[in-house]
């Protein structure tokens, strides 16, 4: 990278529509030149994007990818090969799928639940009638956690299938139940823990998420769950990162989840930002000081005070020890800890999707597979824009309660159709097919069918139905409301193939 002493990369803040922002130019105070922005815009903005980049000759883009543009984002970067993505899209990997954060920690011998992964509904019946239970089951793609909600403990072969039946995760992703007596949440700069803390489940309970009733605390994080974040942080190459790590009642630790994104307080991020500063000006500019335990001392302090806090520095002396009116001392400040340090340069791909990407290449030995079966859930519809919003890794939030629907109320009276000769598939459709898919929904007149169709593509169309409802959102006049009559349209299709 370019020194302050000659020209600085030019920095530009990725954005997506519908997305939580991650960083703004407030995280970056100091950068003495102009940051740019650039929007994603969702649908058949990708060329359009790529252009932006290039006109604004952006030398560096900083943001996050939700899972729903994880294969879309990896397209750009190759059309990008200038242009230094960070995280680039190898580190981001584990954000798009639980999937991804198995065959992460498999390939670094990081430790985790034991897990299974079945695309064949045969497969995953046949492990399920010989396993030994309970079980966990996620929902592995698409918006993260949502506070426990998409995670699952089943306690038999019977409630496994009916889950699966009812829920239609595809894959099936399947581990083993670890009785925790805690998790801990550890998040790093550079490869450095700078927060961490403990989430406990209520009694009786076994989740730990906050909004699940768990409670959290700072205090007395072992230094073993420490080290295996910081050894997941260096296998990703990530400068920024956050591990959940499980704690059983022997006190062997377990890799959850891992992503960039995650919930932090506004100085966090100002953190993070001083260190890409200090990153993308070869050390000229001034990194960022964070003394090891340092969550222990702001802890104490109110959450809701801690959301206002900016720019918070500490001292690099450690010789006097600074005490309080109390006469307490801190004394957990560590100059030989953990060090914050650069990321390494990759020049090939670690994850190429062409490999990697088995939510999309799947192809399905029969119909009766979770491919071929998966079908959207209309009386979900309508928060899944909200997931979208909230769509930012590993972040334990609660999910916005559902607009209510009344599925009974929605009735389809399609116009007669011409009988065609049947499709190879439910997914293969003509454009007029699909027309009178889109149109057989209420609300949904046979223009605003071809509207859509014509905007993303009968291709994309069917895709989206398939896996992203949310992008048919980006054509306009299709809200929530209609989106729903639509996937409840689609349903009916699928049923009657």
């Amino acid at each position: 990278m370019p020194s302050v002493k000659g020209k600085l990369p030019t920095i530009g803040l990725l954005y997506l529509d519908h997305v939580m922002r991650f960083f703004d130019r407030s995280n970056f105070r100091g950068w003495p030149d102009k940051i740019e922005t650039v929007v994603y815009h969702w649908g058949n903005d990708k060329q359009r994007f790529i252009n932006e980049v290039k006109r604004k000759k952006i030398d560096v883009l900083i943001g996050n990818i939700p899972a729903t543009a994880y294969e879309t984002f990896r397209e750009i970067a190759r059309a990008l090969p200038g242009v230094t993505f960070i995280p680039d899209m190898d580190t981001q990997f584990s954000n798009k799928s639980k999937e991804n954060v198995t065959h992460f920690c498999e390939k670094y011998n990081l430790p985790a639940p034991a897990t299974r992964i079945f695309y064949e509904q045969d497969e995953a019946r046949a492990f399920l009638s010989t396993t030994r239970f309970p079980k966990i089951i996620k929902r592995s793609y698409g918006p993260s956690n949502y506070g426990g909600y998409y995670v699952h403990k089943v306690d038999s072969e019977a409630e496994a299938l009916e889950l699966l039946t009812e829920k239609r995760y595809y894959p099936a992703y399947i581990q083993d139940f670890i009785p925790m007596k805690a998790d801990i949440r550890v998040m790093l700069i550079g490869h450095k823990p700078v927060c961490a803390f403990w989430r406990r489940p209520p009694e009786g309970e076994w989740l730990t998420n906050t909004s699940q009733g768990g409670s959290m605390d700072y205090m007395n994080v072992p230094a073993e769950a420490l080290e295996l974040a910081v050894r997941a942080s260096k296998a990703a190459n990530a400068e920024y990162w956050a591990c959940d790590i499980a704690v059983n009642f022997d006190d062997e630790y377990r890799i959850l989840e891992c992503a960039t994104a995650f919930a932090a307080f506004p100085y966090v991020r100002d953190w993070i930002g001083q260190y890409l500063m200090w990153k993308l000006s070869s050390g000229t500019m001034p990194g960022p000081h964070i003394p090891l335990y340092n969550w222990e001392e702001l802890g104490k302090i109110s959450s809701s005070i801690l959301r206002t806090m900016r720019y918070i520095t500490f001292g690099q002396t450690t010789d006097l020890q600074a005490m309080t009116d109390t006469c307490e001392t801190y004394d957990a400040m560590d100059d030989d800890g953990y060090p914050v340090i650069d990321t390494h340069n990759r020049y090939q791909e670690e994850w190429p999707s062409e490999q990697w990407n088995r939510q999309d290449n799947y192809t399905p030995s029969c119909r009766d597979s979770y491919a071929s079966s998966r079908q959207p859930d209309p009386v979900q519809a309508e928060t899944r824009l909200a997931e979208q919003l909230a769509d930012t890794g590993i972040e334990d939030t609660v999910i916005p309660a559902p607009i209510e629907i009344e599925v009974s109320e929605i009735t389809l009276e399609p116009e007669p159709v011409t009988v065609e000769a049947p499709e190879t598939s439910p997914f293969d459709l003509s454009e007029q097919k699909l027309v009178e898919v889109l149109s057989g929904a209420r609300g949904i007149s046979q223009g605003l069918a071809l509207d859509i169709i014509n905007n993303l593509g009968a291709d994309k169309v069917v895709h989206a139905l398939r896996y992203e409802p949310s992008q048919l959102m980006t054509v306009r006049n299709i809200k929530a409301r209609k989106l729903a009559h639509i996937l409840k349209s689609w349903e009916n299709h699928l049923q009657n193939y």
